[in-house]
């Protein structure tokens, strides 16, 4: 499966459509940091207990929510577990907005 997700994120790539992927580490390897009141903390692990977990990401590019959610019903690996569509935060809105 990981090689038809692998060729699906070629053929992407070279469309233009995938700006960026990448595979995450196990949450096991994973550590949290908070700080408050000014003090640091780090635990191992994963931020939340959870029976799902990012396993990474791709970055695309789309013109719509909707065309976004059905290039996700392409990925092989749909078959098998679930794929989050989100948009993209205009970071230089964010910084329009609070003046930075």
């Amino acid at each position: 499966m990981m090689r038809g997700c692998l060729h699906h994120a070629d053929a992407l790539k070279a469309e233009g459509r995938l700006l960026e992927a990448r595979q995450l580490e196990a949450p096991a390897t994973a550590r949290t940091v908070r700080v408050r009141n000014g003090r640091t903390t780090v635990t191992d692990g994963p931020f939340a207990e959870t029976k799902e977990v990012l396993a990474g990401f791709n970055l695309i590019e789309a013109d719509s929510l909707e065309e976004a959610v059905r290039m996700a019903q392409e990925w092989p690996w749909i078959r098998t577990g679930s794929i989050e569509v989100r948009p993209v935060r205009d970071m230089d809105a964010v910084r329009r907005r609070v003046g930075a």
